[in-house]
């Protein structure tokens, strides 16, 4: 896979993005910064070639290659658009069962808002006929949260990994993730934490599913959930949530900000807030 540059989690987009560049006549493939407005436009007009099943999941993803001038990338493809009453799968049963590409792209699209931006990009266009999401796949993968569990591992800097593992439970309660599991957590060489697959998130649950497991937050963090407006969320995600989807997310940032005021209220800011 491609190197990888190292960089905080809540950074700017352009040190994150990266793109897969072919030398001139050397058949090699080296890394380089690709802007957002270019690594979209590269997702959005490049051929995609050598499809196949992306392996894991149960969706039907599918693994393919994007070429454009003289890039080459390769990207995630999800079409699934599955709604549903009533899903039952072993002893769980949901109401209002979704499972859509849509939310991969409004996962993205939120998540910058956020100043998060280590859910990678991902943009709808047609692929054989069906609207789909493209998304950017991430370099430079060691393990999965499973093997990082396996090995018993922190990390070089566990404090680092750890506000990482603290920023994701914030991030699935906001989008009320069902579906987050050890193999939709991907650890880059860097260390860096990466959140991908999120067709099953944005249920409209207005309540919290673990509201024990958020026990500290990044100081920008909570600053920016506390901006999130109805207008913002709406302007940021476009058609790839429904208004009673959008709806739901403020609700949550709501009882988000609620919980940590109201920790920082019973323990102290020491003990909740850090600067990442």
């Amino acid at each position: 896979m491609d190197r990888f540059r190292r960089a905080p989690i809540l950074v700017l987009g352009l040190t994150l993005c990266t793109a897969a560049l072919a030398l001139a006549g050397q058949g090699k493939v080296v890394s380089a910064p690709l802007p957002p407005s270019e690594m979209e436009a590269f997702l959005l007009k490049g051929t995609i070639l050598d499809v196949r099943d992306a392996g894991g999941g149960v969706t039907g993803s599918r693994r393919a290659k994007v070429t454009h001038g003289t890039m080459t990338h390769d990207v995630h493809i999800q079409s699934v658009d599955i709604m549903k009453p009533v899903f039952s799968a072993g002893e769980h049963t949901e109401l209002n069962f979704k499972d859509s590409y849509r939310f991969n792209i409004a996962g993205y699209r939120l998540a910058r808002l956020l100043g998060i931006h280590t859910v990678p990009m991902s943009v709808e266009r047609s692929v054989n006929g069906k609207t789909a999401a493209v998304t950017w796949w991430v370099d430079d993968v060691q393990m999965d949260e499973k093997e990082r569990l396996k090995r018993k591992t922190m990390g070089p800097n566990p404090l680092r990994t750890s506000h990482q593992i603290q920023l994701m439970r914030i991030w699935d309660e906001l989008i009320q993730n069902r579906d987050r599991n050890q193999g939709n957590i991907l650890w880059t060489n860097d260390w860096t934490m990466w959140l991908i697959d999120h067709t099953r998130a944005f249920r409209l649950g207005k309540d919290l599913v673990k509201p024990e497991d958020l026990t500290r937050i990044d100081r920008g963090l909570l600053a920016r959930l506390k901006d999130l407006t109805k207008d913002s969320v709406a302007k940021a995600v476009g058609n790839s949530l429904f208004e009673s989807e959008r709806d739901a997310v403020i609700e949550r940032r709501d009882r988000i900000v609620r919980l940590y005021e109201e920790r920082v209220a019973r323990v102290g800011e020491a003990a909740v807030i850090f600067d990442f």
